[in-house]
C-alpha cells in the first residue's frame, strides 16, 4: 500500500496555473528541517462547473515536481468521491477521499447491526482509551444506535473501495470523509465507526470527521477553540486504539477539511501533535484561486479590470453562486459593497479587501467568501482568465507562495 507520511497538506489549484508556486511553499518549508507532503485535490463539483477533467491536476502537479525536481512524496486526491463520480478519478489519482455524508443515518437492518454488535462486544461496555481520562460511553443500546446511524455509509466505503482496488491494486491513499453533514462525531461514535470501516476492509489512512463550529469557506473558525482542542485531542487518542485493536493501517491519522484559513486552530493542531506525536492532513479549499484574484488586482491594468468584472457578476448573481455552499459560508449582502463602489478601487485596496489578514481594516470577510464560492465565473472566460494569470505569473506567484507558507504550513508546523 502507498504510504502517506505523518505530514501532509492538501492544495487546491482549480485552473492548474499554480503548483509551481504552492511547491515553492513546501520547499521553503522542508529547507527548515519539516517535510510536509502535498496533497493536489480538485473535487468533481469543481470539474464539473469548469468543464476540466482529473488528469489536468495531475498533468500540472508532475509537470511542478518535475520542474522544481521536489525529491519527496506528493499525491493527487479523487476528492470526495462517490459511487457515480469515481470512476472518471481512477486513472490519474492515488489519493482517494471517499465522501459517504449523504448515506450517514440510512437505516441499516437490524439483523446486520446485532451481527456487528455480535463480532465487538467489546463495544458494548465502556472502552478505556489511552490518552482519555475516563472511558469512552458506550454500552448495548448506545453501540447499536452508533451503528445503526453508520453502517450504511461504511457499506458505502466499502463499495467505494472495492471498485478503486479493482482498478488500482492497493497501490493508494484512502481517506474516508464524514465531515459533511449537519452534527459532529462523537469520539465514541468514532471509535464504532473505525470498527465497521475495519470490517468492510477499508484500509483508511485517514479519516474526515465532523468536527464541532463553523468551518466556513476561505475564512476562520467560528466556535468554541477549547471545545476543540479537547475533541480533536479525544480524537487523536481514540485512532490510536483503533489502529490497534482493529488493525487498521500503522499510520491511520485525522483529517481536517478546514474550508481553508482556520488560523485560531492551527495552535492548537501543531500543539497536539507535539504533545502525541500523531500526525494530520488538513485539506484547504480555493484558497489558490482567491491568490490569483488578489495578484491580477495587485498587477493592475487589465488584471485589475478583470477582478473587478468577476466581482461585480458575482455581486449581482449571489443567491445563485452561493447556493451550493450554503452550509458553510455566512455572507450578510448588507456587508458586500456594490460593483459601483468597486469599481473605483485601487488594486491594492481590492487586494486588500480579499486577503485574509483580519487585523487589516479593508478585510472583507463577505467579499472574500463571495469569490472563493465564485470560481466558475472565472472558468466561464475560458482563455481570457488563463491567459492574464501568465501574464501576470510572477505577482500571481508571489501572493500563492506567500499565503499558503507565511498563513498556513509555518503556523501549522512550524509555530
Amino acid at each position: 500500500m502507498r504510504v502517506l507520511p505523518r505530514l501532509s497538506f492538501g492544495v487546491g489549484d482549480r485552473f492548474a496555473h499554480q503548483a509551481e508556486a504552492q511547491l515553492a511553499a513546501f520547499e521553503a518549508l522542508a529547507a527548515t528541517g519539516v517535510v510536509v507532503a502535498p496533497v493536489w485535490n480538485k473535487s468533481n463539483r469543481e470539474h464539473t462547473f469548469l468543464g476540466t477533467e482529473p488528469e489536468s491536476v495531475r498533468a500540472a502537479a508532475a509537470a511542478a515536481v518535475a520542474a522544481r525536481r521536489w525529491p519527496h512524496p506528493w499525491f493527487v486526491d479523487a476528492d470526495h468521491v462517490r459511487l457515480d463520480s469515481v470512476e472518471r478519478f481512477l486513472g490519474p489519482s492515488d489519493f482517494f477521499t471517499i465522501d459517504v455524508a449523504d448515506a450517514i443515518g440510512r437505516p441499516a437492518p437490524a439483523a446486520d447491526v446485532a451481527a456487528f454488535l455480535a463480532r465487538h462486544p467489546e463495544l458494548c461496555r465502556p472502552v478505556a482509551v489511552a490518552g482519555i481520562a475516563a472511558p469512552l460511553d458506550l454500552d448495548g443500546d448506545r453501540a447499536a444506535a452508533i451503528a445503526g446511524a453508520f453502517l450504511e455509509a461504511c457499506r458505502e466505503a466499502g463499495a467505494i473501495w472495492t471498485r478503486i482496488r479493482a482498478a488500482k491494486g492497493d497501490d493508494v491513499v484512502v481517506e474516508v470523509s464524514m465531515d459533511e453533514t449537519d452534527a459532529p462525531q462523537t469520539p465514541p461514535e468514532l471509535l464504532v465507526i473505525l470498527a465497521l470501516l475495519a470490517d468492510q476492509g477499508v484500509p483508511l489512512q485517514t479519516i474526515a470527521p465532523k468536527f464541532t463550529g463553523r468551518f466556513n469557506k476561505g475564512v476562520d473558525y467560528v466556535g468554541d477553540v477549547a471545545a476543540f482542542e479537547r475533541e480533536f485531542t479525544a480524537d487523536v487518542a481514540v485512532l490510536a486504539h483503533a489502529r490497534e485493536a482493529y488493525g487498521l493501517p500503522a499510520g491511520l491519522k485525522l483529517s481536517v477539511h478546514s474550508g481553508s484559513d482556520k488560523f485560531t486552530l492551527y495552535p492548537v493542531i501543531r500543539r497536539v501533535l507535539a504533545t502525541t506525536g500523531a500526525g494530520v492532513h488538513v485539506k484547504t479549499a480555493g484558497t489558490t484561486w482567491l491568490e490569483e484574484i488578489i495578484g491580477l488586482a495587485e498587477a493592475g491594468g487589465a488584471g485589475l479590470a478583470l477582478a473587478k468584472e468577476i466581482y461585480a457578476y458575482a455581486r449581482d448573481h449571489v443567491a445563485e453562486l452561493c447556493a451550493p455552499y450554503a452550509a458553510v459560508i455566512d455572507i450578510d449582502p448588507a456587508r458586500l459593497p456594490t460593483a459601483a463602489e468597486v469599481a473605483g478601487w485601487s488594486g491594492p485596496r481590492l487586494a486588500a479587501a480579499v486577503r485574509h489578514v483580519p487585523a487589516c481594516p479593508d478585510f472583507n470577510p463577505h467579499v472574500r467568501q463571495l469569490l472563493h464560492v465564485s470560481f466558475k465565473v472565472a472558468g466561464a472566460l475560458k482563455e481570457r482568465y488563463t491567459d492574464l494569470l501568465v501574464a501576470n505569473r510572477d505577482v500571481v506567484g508571489r501572493e500563492v507562495t506567500t499565503n499558503l507558507l507565511d498563513r498556513h504550513l509555518a503556523p501549522l508546523f512550524l509555530g
